[in-house]
């Protein structure tokens, strides 16, 4: 029972995962176009003032609209197969619950008078799409793509014959689906107020907390990352009401990263809000993850150094840069436990430090986001150097934590292993005849063979830097097979298993759509 919930859970942090993917670019650009928009550089009449205007209402049209994004992104990946058209029924369904939610309200003489979200503040409804609803947020498109996945998946399959052999299939789906979605509509109308009151109970609850609320969240959301449930931390806080709603400029914003984006791009608003907080875990992606990387190359056997620096670095600047860490924490995860949770640990106290010390920055993944984010804000508002500052300290503290750990406690970290020479040898041969790949799949091929075969997957994802697969049975997996095909680290769970490729993960999934002939 305990794994059959675990293993739910992971397919729904898998499926959150689609939708995210994109959002860092859309960030990115508004916080562009926030420059160019500050009428403290440009005039609000010449032209560069207008086009940061035009680039950003592009882009803020899917930061506002996030709910029907998760639905169609989560029916998406939930969706065992028929990918494609679980996306299209998840669309009608989401546009069947806000014409039921919105007729239900008028018919029950429930719609709260206000012509726009800024009226409708605090009122318990919002428009979406043009229509007034119940405000649920971003959880709206999270219940319906979960509740479109599910009936897809259960009736996907049926058919029927003779003249109602139409009705089968997707057909069925959506069939089955609009009572479905009318009772959801008009049951939300009741129920819903008193989940509102739980989140808001639960936002208050992390604000009372204070610094030890800052330290838990960023515990876990660093300590749960073998799981792939760390995505269940974090992204309430950054995208829904759990991370707090602010009223800007007669629009309401939900979640600390809209809000962050939104007062960024105003410079009338001198100071930003405690939001941010949900903010600032690419600290340890950025600074700590480098003290960790020089405990290691410190540490290594002085035989293995060499080899270690061509390992370790690459991965440690690619945190830096862009803030994939997953990489370079498989070298330590399973090999080294306590190593996990102290660094944890570490990280959960530094993003304390930083609420403690009054920052209020956007640093999510690596150093360039971290710049385009905060730089243009300034540091009256963001306190951005303080951040800096702390990132230099937590390098040392990684650093002499981990190597006097690792020294004390003898523990088999990267260059520490006696047959370290012969791995080395092998990965980096591998990764030379992956990276010379190009019309050929044998990597492709590798992958699937070591996973059973293509008769034992059933589903292939990735998220930002490992493949996850679904499988018949996870007993079979050749381990060995998979590390030779560049693979930093392996996660395996019943009937899953989580492959760490880093930044070649697009390329692998690609050889391995390719092998599997998946078109979708």
């Amino acid at each position: 029972m305990k794994n059959k919930i675990v293993n739910k859970m992971q397919q729904f942090s898998k499926a959150m995962i689609g939708p995210v993917l994109f959002l860092p670019i859309v960030g990115l650009g508004i916080a562009f176009s926030s420059i160019f928009t500050n009428t403290a550089f440009f005039s609000d009449t010449s032209t560069v003032y207008m086009i940061g205007k035009f680039v950003s209402s592009i882009l803020w049209a899917i930061m506002n609209n996030l709910s029907l994004i998760f639905c169609v992104g989560i029916a998406y990946g939930m969706a065992r197969k028929k990918k494609a058209e679980a996306a299209i029924i998840a669309v009608m369904s989401f546009l069947m619950f806000l014409n039921a939610n919105t007729t239900w309200l008028n018919l029950t003489q429930r719609l709260a008078e206000g012509a726009n979200n800024s009226e409708l503040f605090g009122s318990g409804q919002t428009f979406v799409l043009g229509y007034q609803v119940t405000d649920m947020g971003v959880f709206l498109g999270i219940i319906l793509g979960c509740l479109v996945a599910y009936i897809h998946n259960k009736f996907i399959d049926t058919n029927f014959k003779g003249a109602f052999a139409i009705y089968g299939n997707s057909k069925l789906v959506l069939i089955v689906l609009i009572p479905i979605i009318g009772g959801f509509a008009l049951g939300i109308t009741y129920l819903w107020p008193f989940v509102q009151a739980g989140i808001t109970f639960l936002t208050q609850l992390m604000a009372s907390a204070g610094a030890f609320g800052v330290f838990l969240y960023g515990f876990l959301n660093r300590f749960l990352i073998p799981t792939g449930l760390h995505h269940l931390i974090w992204s309430p806080f950054v995208f829904s009401g759990m991370g707090g709603q602010e009223l800007i400029n007669g629009e309401l914003f939900v979640g600390a990263k809209p809000i962050f984006l939104a007062q960024i791009a105003d410079p009338s608003i001198t100071t930003l809000t405690d939001s941010a907080r949900f903010l600032v875990y690419g600290m340890v992606k950025m600074f700590g993850i480098l003290g960790v990387a020089l405990a290691f190359y410190k540490t290594a056997y002085p035989q293995n150094k060499a080899k270690v620096k061509t390992t370790i670095f690459p991965n440690a600047l690619t945190s830096f840069l862009v803030g994939i860490t997953e990489p370079l924490e498989f070298m330590f995860i399973f090999t080294a436990p306590l190593l996990w949770l102290v660094y944890s640990v570490i990280d959960g106290f530094f993003q304390m430090l930083s609420y403690m010390l009054n920052v209020h920055v956007s640093a999510t993944n690596g150093i360039i986001d971290f710049l385009v984010f905060n730089i243009p804000a300034g540091v009256e508002r963001t306190n951005w150097p303080i951040f800096v500052l702390l990132g230099l300290l937590e390098i040392a503290v990684m650093y002499f934590v981990f190597k006097f750990m690792i020294e004390k406690m003898n523990l088999k970290t990267p260059g520490r292993e006696l047959a370290i020479d012969a791995v080395d040898s092998t990965t980096s041969v591998v990764e030379a005849e992956a990276s010379s790949i190009d019309t050929t799949n044998d990597l492709g091929q590798t992958i699937v063979d070591a996973l059973g075969g293509a008769e034992n997957i059933v589903t292939v994802e990735n998220c930002f830097s490992r493949l996850r697969v679904d499988l018949k049975d996870d007993t079979i997996i050749n381990e060995e097979a998979l590390i030779t095909t560049g693979s930093q680290g392996i996660v395996r769970k019943p009937n899953h298993v989580q492959v760490v490729y880093g930044m070649k993960i697009n390329e692998i999934r690609d050889l391995v759509d390719q092998t599997l002939n998946i078109e979708e």
